[in-house]
């Protein structure tokens, strides 16, 4: 059997946003919206959980990834991707799951199952998930050849459009979501003014639903069928 590789999910996220300022601490049932995202990536298997903000965002971050024991980690604010690498290099990283910082409720349970059935992908990332629940999955390696190799602007802010936009260079893994989680018309994502009152309506639904669960099923509340449920049973059929 082959030696298993060191996974670590490595979450970005910065105090400043155009469309709705300040976001990451925004309140989402009386704690920081970025500290919640963090609760559910930390149900996430993985070796290290890491936190890889901008420097300007330390202060008002350090405290957060303590609680949610993230390890911080400090880099460019545009160069999103040289802040990937960075992590990769600190904590000797094979494999990285993606996960960005404005979404709460995104799906650990798809996120397990895509890193595990990636298998050799460079990269790999399922289609048709409800917008906001998915994370993507890396080789290490791959991150680095396109640190190198990608050039300014989009593609190393967004840090994995050079993978998936050289197919003939990467090998990649884009399967239809399982259909429990499917959802792609449904938003959960939080960009705007608008995203987040609906996320502070959702989390509260979920919490209503999952309360006992909780209790015999830790982790309930960070799958993708309770959050499905959730958002349905709040928002009517459609989604809305």
């Amino acid at each position: 059997m082959g030696k298993k590789a060191v996974t670590g999910v490595v979450l970005q996220a910065r105090l400043d946003s155009s469309r709705l300022p300040g976001k990451a601490l925004l309140p989402l049932d009386g704690e920081p919206l970025l500290l919640r995202v963090m609760e559910a990536l930390k149900t996430v298997p993985a070796d290290r959980h890491i936190l890889a903000c901008p420097e300007d965002s330390r202060g008002a971050f350090a405290p957060l990834s303590d609680r949610a024991g993230f390890a911080l980690l400090c880099g460019s604010k545009e160069d999103v991707l040289s802040r990937y690498c960075a992590a990769i290099r600190a904590f000797g990283l094979e494999r990285v799951i993606r996960a960005t910082g404005d979404n709460p409720f995104v799906f650990s349970d798809a996120a397990d199952a895509l890193n595990r059935e990636a298998g050799g992908a460079d990269y790999a990332a399922y289609a048709g998930l409800p917008h906001g629940a998915g994370v993507e999955a890396v080789r290490a390696d791959a991150l680095l050849r396109a640190e190198a190799e990608a050039p300014s602007g989009a593609a190393r802010e967004h840090v994995c459009p050079y993978l998936y936009g050289n197919p003939d260079r990467f090998l990649l893994h884009r399967p239809l979501a399982p259909r429990p989680w499917r959802g792609p018309r449904l938003r959960i994502t939080v960009d705007t003014r608008a995203d987040y009152e609906r996320a502070a309506m959702l989390y509260e639904e979920i919490t209503e639903i999952t309360e006992i669960t909780e209790t015999t099923e830790p982790g309930a509340r960070y799958r993708g069928e309770a959050i499905i449920a959730a958002y349905y049973r709040r928002f009517g059929p459609e989604g809305r």
